[in-house]
């Protein structure tokens, strides 16, 4: 779905962490469409696909009987799910916003 920011919080900690810093990169992606007049950013995934992974790394029976509806993840950055507050600081702001993984377009 283009323009479409999703955030899923961790389970071991508070979910604003991360909603922050889902927030932060979000930012930094519509500050990147303005500079270059691009209206629309959808993600790419690699051609090659990807290996589905478990969502979180917990067996309660609440998530698991849930576990269809939940966001998919694979088990590679940047696509996966992480539920590490510190490796997501580093890795949200050390990963450009141009690198690959999200298509910027200005569709007619």
């Amino acid at each position: 779905v283009p323009n479409l920011t999703f955030v899923f919080g961790y389970l071991n900690a508070s979910f604003t962490l991360r909603a922050d810093n889902t927030a932060a990169f979000t930012a930094r992606v519509l500050q990147h469409m303005a500079a270059k007049g691009k209206r629309v950013v959808v993600p790419r995934p690699p051609a090659t696909g990807l290996v589905e992974g478990a969502p979180f790394p917990f067996s309660s029976g609440y998530l698991l009987r849930e576990l269809a509806q939940i966001p998919k993840s694979t088990e590679a950055l940047p696509w996966r799910l992480n539920h590490d507050y510190l490796a997501d600081c580093r890795d949200f702001r050390r990963n450009g916003v141009d690198d690959g993984q999200l298509c910027f377009e200005d569709p007619a």
